[in-house]
């Protein structure tokens, strides 16, 4: 949908991921995979994760009830996994957000606006923003691409700024946005969940310009964001 005619833009926006930065989702991945076990038992759940990472290669992000479909389809008289989509649609993804995620986003808001920013699917990655009360916590305003990197002309036409904060779990991608924005950008890398401790995948890119151990310590910095890094 076209977002109409480009706003002036602001001195700084926010862009907040949710996977890792706001939310624990290796936690949930943990609970889901628990209740595989407990539900179609040890080969299934093996099956079931292969699946998901086949079509997280083809799609490129994650879809777990696309993987529960695949699965479905490959084994269309297991009734089991039909609770396994209940499973999913019912976790209380509030309990697995970081302790003070939404306190960050608060004191966030109060200096400039804050912008979802993720990556996943159409369906079950806006179902948890919304069920984890983060869309509630930013107002409705987020974004979910299939590679955000890859279109942040789209990210500067809905939400144009002089400069921006971009808060997330990858090196990799932080390094993306960084190649494409410059000094526009302040890139915070938040240590935390599989991919932020991989020190292989780690010693690929270079540091971002703010390096913190979890989501809570960005109250610390809150007040010295909206300068341009100097690197």
């Amino acid at each position: 949908m076209d977002p109409g005619p480009t706003p002036p833009p602001h001195d700084v926006v926010f862009l907040l991921d949710v996977d890792n930065t706001l939310l624990d989702n290796d936690a949930v991945i943990e609970d889901l995979r628990q209740h595989l076990l407990a539900a179609v038992g040890r080969e299934c759940q093996i099956e079931y994760w292969r699946l998901f990472e086949q079509l997280r290669r083809e799609l490129g992000y994650a879809d777990y009830l696309g993987a529960l479909q695949r699965y479905r389809q490959e084994h269309p008289r297991d009734p089991q996994i039909l609770g396994v989509s209940l499973f999913l649609l019912r976790c209380p993804f509030i309990d697995r957000l970081y302790p003070r995620a939404l306190d960050v986003i608060a004191a966030l808001r109060r200096q400039a606006p804050v912008v979802i920013l993720t990556d996943g699917d159409a369906v079950f990655q806006p179902y948890k923003v919304e069920r984890s009360g983060l869309w509630a916590a930013v107002s409705g305003e987020v974004l979910i691409y299939i590679h955000k990197e890859r279109v942040l002309d789209d990210v500067e036409r809905r939400y144009p700024a002089r400069h921006y904060v971009m808060v997330d779990d990858k090196l990799r991608i932080l390094t993306a946005i960084k190649s494409v924005w410059g000094k526009r950008v302040t890139t915070v890398f938040v240590r935390q969940g599989h991919y932020a401790t991989d020190q292989a995948a780690l010693d690929e890119y270079p540091p971002a310009d703010v390096t913190i151990d979890r989501i809570a310590d960005l109250l610390d910095h809150v007040g010295s964001f909206g300068r341009p890094a100097g690197n």
